[in-house]
């Protein structure tokens, strides 16, 4: 049939739409051949949150303060003096959210606890009412069979404990293991999953050397003094875990990102890389294969040693169920002998030619799979991506947030998960990043990262068009 004889039949609207319908139907062929829920296997589909970030309610119902609390109260440390005093109002909304995040098909729900909300000091007296709160969360989400991870801890430590020195103390340890010890007796009858530590790298650099984050110090040996303390922290929250819930899988987060040298061809940018690597994506992860730090590629550790006590080599050792990875950009350096510490520098996104997304990061898909690829060498039992998402300008229109960017960053990120599966890597999960736009840090409230849109005046929810997409890609 020639195209005057189908313009006879159907006109040159209907024909018009019909291309349209087609066209449509031909990109909807064209992802699932390409990404198919079904193609992963047997695979954990989840969503992750942190209990600063949505919680709200901070010092209701016997919470006490944390480090954020305290930070994000004083002038000048968060992006338009903001503060997470409500955040989402997670805290009175836990009902209807859980009932968003069932809706869109995931699975899994991670959520952190926030320590000071059930031990308000950080030692000591237990809040029963925090702990009711986190018992009502928990039980919602099996009632909606949705899977509890818990991540127990997520940066809000307790500022009575950052009093007498937090992650600088060596008593923090002592400290996080009672309180794991607390939790898992009193959570661990419903809860299968358990993440020690979100980020070691992140909470330790920002918060204890460069002053960005919570609780706001600055210095390089406060730096190195709080990641030793964290580092075994994060083993020894494992060993309590595994004696009191022997049949839960536990783990704990990194974040990675892949080094490359911005002049491939140049010695200073490769050493620059192993250095880079050394801290970023091996300091936290080696010991706990009694491999050590990775002292060779990056001499800088040896100020490490200053803090070591007899059998910290041995007490940094744990092997984890699973080891979660966090990928959020690339880093790109050009080695400099000028610059102290490193001797290199971070090479701005915007000079690397790809898309970026409003936290200035590059979009780069492949950053995901090198990272599974890099960690899917050491002997892991199982890899999975406790996070993932990226922060774009989000327009309502007309009821609607059509987030085209952020649906194609997943759609992307995703591939490059499933042809590392395909290659051999045993990852097992993905967790976005995140359900609702919430408090983002230093950030405040001006970068968005959800799923859901969340207008923070008058807390409704708007599912985006990334959430619907989710929806159908996991329901299909």
């Amino acid at each position: 049939m020639d195209r005057r004889e189908l313009l006879k039949i159907l006109g040159t609207a209907s024909l018009s739409a019909y291309l349209l319908q087609w066209a449509k139907a031909s990109d909807e062929r064209n992802v699932k051949e390409f990404l198919n829920a079904s193609s992963f296997g047997t695979f954990t589909w989840g969503i992750a949150t942190a209990a600063t970030q949505i919680e709200g309610a901070w010092n209701i119902d016997g919470k006490g303060a944390s480090i954020w609390d305290t930070f994000g109260h004083k002038k000048g440390n968060i992006n338009g003096n903001s503060n997470a005093n409500v955040a989402c109002d997670f805290y009175h909304n836990y009902i209807s959210d859980i009932a968003l995040l069932k809706k869109m098909g995931f699975g899994a729900f991670r959520f952190s606890l926030s320590w000071p909300r059930i031990i308000p000091k950080g030692t000591g007296d237990i809040n029963l009412k925090g702990i009711d709160f986190y018992n009502r969360v928990i039980d919602q989400c099996i009632e909606n069979n949705i899977e509890p991870w818990i991540c127990l801890y997520h940066w809000d430590l307790p500022q009575a404990l950052e009093d007498k020195g937090g992650w600088l103390n060596r008593d923090v340890i002592g400290w996080f293991t009672d309180y794991v010890s607390f939790c898992a007796k009193t959570f661990g009858d419903r809860v299968k999953h358990w993440i020690v530590l979100n980020e070691p790298l992140s909470f330790t650099l920002f918060g204890y050397g460069t002053g960005l984050h919570a609780p706001g110090h600055i210095g390089l040996n406060k730096f190195f003094n709080a990641a030793h303390h964290a580092a075994l922290t994060q083993a020894e929250g494992g060993r309590v875990l595994r004696n009191l819930l022997p049949t839960a899988k536990i783990g704990t987060a990194f974040s990675c990102s892949p080094i490359d040298p911005h002049h491939p061809q140049s010695e200073r940018d490769i050493h620059a890389v192993r250095r880079l690597d050394a801290i970023m994506n091996r300091m936290f992860s080696e010991p706990l294969l009694g491999l050590g730090y990775p002292y060779k590629e990056a001499p800088i550790l040896h100020r490490i040693d200053q803090f070591m006590q007899q059998n910290d080599e041995v007490n940094l050792k744990f092997d984890f169920d699973f080891w979660g990875l966090q990928n959020y950009f690339r880093v790109v350096v050009d080695g400099n002998p000028l610059i102290p510490i490193l001797k290199a520098s971070k090479v701005a996104a915007k000079k690397l030619g790809n898309e970026i997304t409003d936290m200035n990061w590059e979009v780069y898909p492949d950053g995901l799979y090198r990272s599974i690829k890099q960690f899917s060498k050491y002997p892991v039992k199982e890899i999975i991506i406790t996070e993932g998402g990226a922060a774009f300008k989000d327009n309502l229109q007309n009821g609607e947030i059509v987030d085209e960017q952020r649906t194609r960053y997943f759609q992307e990120y995703l591939k490059g998960i499933l042809k590392a599966k395909k290659e051999g890597a045993n990852v097992t999960g993905y967790f976005a990043w995140t359900l609702l736009d919430n408090f983002e840090w230093a950030e405040g409230y001006s970068k968005r990262f959800g799923l859901v849109y969340v207008d923070f005046e008058t807390q409704k929810r708007i599912v985006k068009q990334s959430g619907q997409w989710f929806e159908m890609f996991l329901k299909e």
